[in-house]
């Protein structure tokens, strides 16, 4: 199956969103590793509806309008990275959340590590708030944008 992409400029560097036909899979970043998401073949389709709308709500995100983000989403991974993917989306928006409260969430309250690796291969990065989870001490740790981003996108949100 073919995805398509689209390029946009964001106060955290250049984002490449990629959809399916019917919903978004992926937000990637600039620097991206090529192997923390993997995905099918790309073709460049700028007027793709569900990467236009991702793209206007994302602007609107960035400008301080939008708390709340309302797009089709698609991922894929394992059931329990499905299963932390999910747990992010819950963490309200201005709030961070430790990886042990995300494992305890879940019902895994010893899976910290796990939790952080499911975390740092969140395909849909900003939508699905990886952002949002800190260390146990409420540091910044790990994150696939970079922590300067990290802490860009919180401070958006007013939680840093």
């Amino acid at each position: 199956m073919k995805l398509s992409y689209m390029h946009l400029s964001s106060p955290v560097g250049q984002l490449k969103l990629v959809a399916n036909a019917h919903a978004l899979v992926a937000v990637l970043w600039e620097n991206e590793n090529p192997k923390r998401v993997r995905l099918a073949e790309l073709l460049e389709e700028a007027q793709h509806p569900v990467l236009l709308e991702t793209a206007r709500q994302l602007n609107e995100y960035f400008a301080g309008q939008r708390r709340q983000f309302d797009l089709p989403l698609d991922f894929e991974g394992t059931a329990f990275q499905q299963k932390v993917w999910q747990a992010l989306l819950s963490i309200p928006f201005g709030e961070t959340r430790s990886y042990k409260q995300i494992a305890e969430q879940i019902g895994h309250a010893k899976a910290m590590r796990a939790v952080g690796a499911a975390n740092g291969k969140n395909p849909i990065s900003i939508i699905a708030p990886c952002h949002r989870v800190v260390g146990a001490n409420g540091k910044l740790v790990g994150f696939a944008g970079g922590l300067e981003n990290k802490s860009i996108l919180l401070e958006i949100e007013g939680s840093n």
